[in-house]
């Protein structure tokens, strides 16, 4: 049994790893943390709950910080609607958070379960930041730091072009988290990019009748519009479950990665936020991350439907 800390600014694709996690046999999830990204933290911490109403589950919530470390960045509502999740009307949870910061849980989550627990990181990673900052020990009681974000090869979603949109949003905090821990695991923009779902697929998630098909197809409507819109494509790219079937499952999921040293870049006009790779190991620095290439897509999607049956 895989045990998860869950740390996302749950916009449309957070909210689709989420279904992912619950509905596996394999995983349970000790604790969801919000951060501010795709909408602010006081609209990805409610998102949380209504993803949890859509499941039927009870996990403990925590809100977590609601800026990035240094400099405020504008979010992603263009692509993940004015609330979060599409648009798409969902009611408000008469569900409550808990009182702790969501920084704080993490610290003391990893305190209480050394060495148990598997932090997936959905979103920009202050939180994840401050908690090590607050206990710098917090990489070797965490299992493994799963997240999704960067662009290894600089071909990034932000004004910067080289960046990831959860790396820029707070490259600070970024940059204390590769600075500080070994056991990451990276699924990038450019892994997303080449790996969406296809029109088919998303019809066929849509079409399950069951409260999370349900949720699903109403939070996902906006977003192939606006992708068929902007790109011209009949696609959806699915960046956090990707993210989380890593998480998941690794061996059967990876088809391919590299283990090398990564470094943020924090003072390029056009380049901060960007995911810099010793591709060759030339710096002779210990690798940091595990950067996921490629992906088995079929249990991708095998793992989706799983968690919308």
């Amino acid at each position: 049994m895989k045990r998860f800390v869950i740390d996302t600014d749950t916009g449309v694709d957070d909210a689709e790893a989420l279904l992912m996690a619950f509905g596996h046999p394999d995983v349970t999830i000790e604790a969801i943390v919000s951060v501010a990204g795709n909408v602010g933290v006081d609209k990805t911490t409610p998102n949380v709950l209504k993803v949890l109403d859509a499941v039927g589950r009870d996990v403990p919530v925590y809100r977590g910080c609601d800026r990035a470390l240094v400099f405020r960045k504008p979010n992603a509502e263009d692509a993940h609607g004015s609330d979060g999740l599409g648009d798409a009307g969902i009611p408000e949870s008469a569900r409550t958070i808990e009182a702790e910061h969501g920084v704080d849980a993490l610290v003391r989550l990893a305190n209480e379960h050394p060495g148990e627990l598997t932090l997936v990181a959905l979103g920009p990673l202050t939180n994840v930041a401050l908690a090590t900052r607050l206990d710098p020990d917090l990489p070797n009681k965490y299992r493994e730091l799963v997240i999704m974000g960067g662009a290894v090869y600089a071909m990034g979603n932000t004004e910067t072009r080289s960046a990831e949109f959860n790396i820029f949003y707070d490259p600070d905090a970024a940059h204390i988290v590769f600075s500080e821990w070994l056991n990451i695991t990276m699924l990038s923009w450019e892994a997303t990019a080449e790996n969406p779902l296809t029109l088919e697929q998303t019809n066929t998630l849509s079409a399950i009748s069951t409260p999370r098909g349900e949720f699903f197809h109403k939070i996902t409507r906006a977003q192939i519009a606006m992708i068929r819109n902007f790109l011209g494509v009949e696609t959806l790219f699915i960046p956090d479950p990707l993210a989380m079937a890593v998480a998941i499952e690794p061996e059967r999921v990876i088809t391919r990665s590299e283990r090398h040293y990564v470094q943020l870049e924090l003072s390029g006009y056009s380049t901060r936020g960007q995911t810099v790779v010793d591709w060759r190991d030339r710096l002779g620095k210990t690798a940091n991350t595990t950067i996921v290439i490629s992906v088995d897509m079929q249990r991708v999607y095998e793992l989706m439907r799983q968690g919308l049956e």
